[in-house]
């Protein structure tokens, strides 16, 4: 089935409102908002599928962009399925803004996730721009592939790395420095981040490729200055003090790099 530019693009917007809808009603009677995370990861990887089934012409650059994104997409909502939704409370930001919201929490909820639905579809036109390039595999393809690969594996052993430190009840109030977290204060942030600049890579040489700086631009600007690193580090100080504020004096934010040696 292959579908103009247009059509893609319009049906896969509307796939993303009805996707973020029901996940919205499963919210409505479950009072977890954070089913949101799990159906914005999840929905990228549908969307990169859709576009790659419904391309005009198959070539195994569009084989290789939605293989690589569906993975990716995958690993990240089973992992936030697991680690937030399944048996957890609901996410303590969630659990803010309905207290903040009150009786108009589900209406507040109702326009959040179809933002996400928005966002979801901005993200992945970085999938349909590099699926756009007709020319045969080559470099820049293999260096996007190279940053995709570090990058899930860096967030991989991140979010692996934290988990297990969290599983040992004597690490309560302590601050992880195992592994990546040695080297970031959220190095699961910076490679999400940095997957991002794999389609950039692929798509570079199209017409249009510029346009997908706009992903990690986006990336960025939500992990600083939005739900990402200020919302993190706030909960950390309240929960960790001054282990955490030692943290902070020694490590770097978010490229990963040698710590600082201890304050006195």
């Amino acid at each position: 089935m292959s579908l103009a530019p247009a059509s893609q693009l319009a049906w896969a917007l509307f796939f993303s409102s009805l996707l973020m809808f029901v996940l919205w009603c499963i919210q409505y009677r479950t009072r977890d908002a954070g089913i949101v995370d799990v159906g914005w990861s999840g929905c990228l990887g549908l969307l990169a599928v859709f576009y790659g089934v419904t391309q005009p012409q198959f070539t195994s650059r569009i084989g290789v962009v939605a293989t690589v994104a569906f993975l990716w997409s995958m690993r990240l909502a089973l992992y936030l399925l697991r680690d937030r939704v399944l048996g957890k409370p609901e996410d303590g930001r969630y659990q803010k803004l309905r207290a903040g919201f009150g009786s108009r929490a589900n209406l507040f909820f109702l326009g959040f996730f179809q933002l996400q639905a928005l966002l979801a579809w901005l993200f992945a036109l970085s999938f349909w721009l590099a699926m756009q390039r007709i020319a045969p595999i080559d470099a820049w393809d293999f260096i996007g592939i190279s940053i995709w690969g570090i990058s899930v594996t860096g967030e991989t052993f991140a979010d692996l790395q934290l988990e297990r430190f969290r599983a040992n009840p004597l690490n309560r109030g302590i601050t992880c420095r195992n592994g990546l977290w040695k080297y970031s204060r959220h190095p699961n942030y910076f490679f999400e981040w940095l997957h991002w600049w794999t389609y950039v890579v692929i798509a570079w040489m199209t017409p249009w490729g510029w346009a997908t700086l706009s992903a990690p631009a986006l990336m960025w600007f939500f992990l600083f200055k939005v739900t990402g690193i200020p919302a993190t580090e706030a909960q950390a100080l309240i929960s960790r003090g001054d282990d955490y504020r030692k943290y902070q004096q020694t490590t770097s934010i978010f490229v990963p790099w040698f710590p600082k040696k201890s304050p006195d």
